[in-house]
């Protein structure tokens, strides 16, 4: 039986250092610096130096983490605007009124109209305006 609290991320249970070690096997320093160009890639570049920099920057992990998830054919995360989009709640409709075990719509208030001078003495001054 599987465990129900999987995570459903591809980069679980990977350790930062092994994406790292992994695309310096596949890609190279010099490589990789020019698919990421940060510093740590590009100037005098260790794994050690690469580890510290990418703790501190969430936006270089991320450029990273891609990289990895591309590299390995794994599902990538969405992008920002679907993310964006994702979390646009859709407008709600009204909920129809129940009466007398009955389901009723309500109808939307419409202006009421006459051909009756108003007040100040102008017929259909809803369709003419003032």
């Amino acid at each position: 039986m599987h465990n129900m609290n999987q995570s459903n991320d591809p980069l679980h249970g990977i350790k930062l250092e092994t994406i790292i070690t992994y695309l310096v096997e596949r890609y190279g320093w010099e490589n990789l610096g020019e698919r990421i160009n940060i510093r740590c890639f590009t100037h005098d570049p260790s794994i050690k130096s690469s580890l510290q920099f990418l703790r501190k920057n969430d936006w270089a992990r991320d450029k990273v983490e891609y990289l990895y998830l591309r590299a390995n054919k794994l599902p990538l995360p969405p992008t920002q605007a679907e993310t964006k989009q994702a979390a646009k709640k859709p407008t709600a409709k009204p909920k129809p009124k129940v009466a007398n075990n009955k389901v009723t719509q309500t109808a939307a208030k419409q202006p009421v109209k006459s051909d009756k001078p108003s007040p100040d003495g102008k017929v259909n001054k809803h369709i003419w305006g003032s």
